[in-house]
C-alpha cells in the first residue's frame, strides 16, 4: 500500500515537503524552506540524511522558496537524482536559487562577526552556490499536460495552476494495493483575479486532494477595488510628500505590482513621476516574464499593449531600475516622492530592510504590504501594528503609516478554493495544507457546509494510506 507522510506546511504556510512510500520506492513532493523566526531556522538546519533512504525522485510543484529552497540542502545532504518541475520553473529556481544562496553567505559572513566577537562557535549555510550548480543539474522540466513516470507504478502530470509563471498543480496516479489510487496536490492555487496569471485549471477526478488553505478563512476584494485602494494610497502618499515602499516577491508580485503601476500611470492616475525597482532578483524574473509572454494571459496584456503600442520598455516608462548596492543606496537620499519596490516580500531580508531604515521613522512615509506575511516575519509584525523594530542593529520607531492591501494575493481566497473543490466529479478526501490553524479549519468549516465533506487537518509527521 502506498502511504503519504505531512513533513511541512502542516499548520503553518511555509515548509512544504510530503513524502510518498510506494512499493517501488520513494517520492519527494516539494522541498520547502521554512521562513519566520527562530524556529524556522532550527526547522532548516534537520538533516535529510533520513529521508534520503529509498528516495528516488523529486517533484515540486513551482519555484517559490517556501516549495523549493531546501533543495540545495537537499543535493548537500548527498541526493543525486531528478527533480520533476515545469520548464518555467526550471528557469526560476536558477534565479531563485543562486540569489537564496548569496543572500545566505551574507547573513551568515554578518552573524559569524558577532558571533566571532562573542566567542560563539560559528555557523554555515545551509547550503552554497556549488550546491545550488549541482541542483539545477537534476532539474528536469515537463510541460503542462505531459505524463512522465518518476517512479515504476506512478505517473504525474502537471497543470496550471495560475499562481506564479510555471506554477503547477501535481496531480499523481499511483499503484496501491492492487490498484490505481490518485493524489492530487493544489499547489499554490492562483487567484483569478490576479493580473498577467492564466486561471488555475480544473481537474475533476482525484481520491485524495492536499488543498492549500492560506487564505481559507477570507476572500479577497474585488481587483477593481483593490487598484482603486492601491491608487487612493499612492495619491495619499503624494500629498504626504512621503516615499512608498511596497516590499514585493520577485517572483509573481513584483510583476504584478508594476503591471498596475503601469496601468495608473498611462490612465493619469499616477502622481509620482518615480518608481525603482530595487530588487536585482525581481529584475532577472521580469525579463524572464517578458521573455515566456506567451504563457502569460492575453487578455491582461492587450491593454498594455495598446497603450505602450506593443513596446514592453514603454509599460512604465518613469520606472528606473538599480542594480549596484551603490545605486540602492543613493534611493535613501531621496526623502519624498518615490516608489520604492524591493525585496524581500515578507521583510525578512534584500534591500527592503535598508529602505526601512531610512524611511520607517518618517510620518510622511507610506508602506504598502500586498502579499501574504507568514507569523513571526518583520512584514507580520508591522502588519500586527508594532510600533519599534531592530533593523541592521538599530531600533527604529515605525511612524509610517502601514497598508495592507490583500486583494493582489496571488493566492486564491476562500471562495475561489470553494469554487476548485467543488469541480471535482469524485468525492475526493481533502487534507488541508499550507494554512495557518485559524485559517485551516475555517476552510473546514466551509467545505462541511458546502460540499457536505470533512476535511482532514493533518499534523507534522503524520502518514496516512492512500
Amino acid at each position: 500500500m502506498a502511504t503519504l507522510t505531512f513533513l511541512g506546511a502542516v499548520g503553518e504556510v511555509t515548509g512544504s515537503r510530503y513524502r510518498l512510500d510506494t512499493d517501488h520506492g520513494s517520492l519527494l513532493l516539494e522541498c520547502g524552506l521554512h521562513q519566520g523566526g527562530r524556529d524556522a531556522s532550527r526547522q532548516n538546519r534537520h538533516s535529510f540524511t533520513r529521508e534520503l533512504k529509498g528516495l528516488k525522485a523529486v517533484v515540486v510543484s513551482h519555484g517559490h522558496l517556501d516549495h523549493s529552497g531546501m533543495l540545495p540542502k537537499l543535493v548537500r545532504d548527498g541526493w543525486r537524482g531528478p527533480i520533476w518541475c515545469t520548464p518555467e520553473t526550471c528557469e526560476l529556481l536558477t534565479i531563485m536559487l543562486e540569489d537564496s544562496a548569496n543572500v545566505m553567505a551574507h547573513d551568515i559572513a554578518w552573524e559569524n562577526k558577532w558571533r566571532q566577537r562573542a566567542g560563539k562557535p560559528l555557523i554555515e549555510p545551509l547550503y552554497d552556490l556549488d550546491d545550488v550548480r549541482h541542483t539545477l543539474k537534476l532539474c528536469k522540466g515537463v510541460p503542462y499536460g505531459e505524463p512522465f513516470h518518476p517512479l515504476n507504478g506512478t505517473t504525474v502530470v502537471f497543470r496550471d495552476a495560475g499562481h506564479i509563471l510555471g506554477s503547477a498543480i501535481v496531480e499523481i496516479n499511483v499503484e496501491s494495493g492492487g490498484r490505481e489510487r490518485q493524489l492530487v496536490f493544489s499547489g499554490d492555487l492562483g487567484n483569478a483575479e490576479s493580473a498577467l496569471m492564466r486561471d488555475p485549471q480544473v481537474v475533476e477526478s482525484a481520491d485524495h486532494v492536499l488543498l492549500e488553505s492560506t487564505y481559507g478563512n477570507r476572500d479577497h476584494r474585488p481587483m477593481q477595488e483593490t487598484v482603486d485602494e492601491f491608487a487612493q494610497v499612492l495619491e495619499e502618499a503624494d500629498r504626504d510628500g512621503g516615499n512608498v515602499l511596497i516590499p514585493a516577491f520577485a517572483v509573481g508580485r513584483t510583476q504584478e505590482i508594476l503591471y498596475h503601476l503601469g496601468m495608473l500611470h498611462h490612465q493619469g492616475r499616477l502622481k509620482q513621476q518615480s518608481v525603482f525597482l530595487d530588487s536585482p532578483m525581481g529584475l532577472k524574473v521580469t525579463e524572464l516574464y517578458t521573455r515566456r509572454r506567451a504563457r502569460l494571459d492575453p487578455d491582461d496584456l492587450e491593454p498594455l499593449d495598446n497603450y505602450a503600442n506593443g513596446r514592453v520598455a514603454d509599460y512604465l516608462p518613469i520606472l528606473q531600475i538599480t542594480r549596484s548596492p551603490e545605486e540602492s543606496m543613493a534611493i535613501n537620499r531621496i526623502t519624498g516622492g518615490a516608489i520604492i519596490i524591493a525585496g524581500a516580500g515578507m521583510c525578512e531580508g534584500g534591500r527592503i530592510r535598508h529602505h526601512f531604515k531610512y524611511n520607517l521613522w518618517r510620518r510622511d512615509a507610506h508602506v504598502v504590504i500586498v502579499g501574504f506575511q507568514a507569523r513571526g516575519t518583520l512584514g507580520r509584525k508591522l502588519v500586527d501594528g508594532m510600533r519599534r523594530v531592530k533593523l541592521l542593529g538599530v531600533d527604529v520607531a515605525v511612524q509610517a503609516k502601514i497598508h495592507t492591501i490583500g486583494g493582489f494575493s496571488a493566492h486564491a481566497g476562500q471562495s475561489q478554493l470553494l469554487d476548485w473543490a467543488a469541480r471535482f466529479k469524485t468525492r475526493p478526501q481533502f487534507h488541508l495544507v499550507h494554512g495557518e490553524p485559524e485559517a485551516r479549519e475555517a476552510l473546514a468549516a466551509a467545505l462541511k457546509q458546502r460540499l457536505d465533506t470533512e476535511a482532514h487537518l493533518p499534523g507534522y509527521g503524520e502518514t496516512m494510506t492512500i
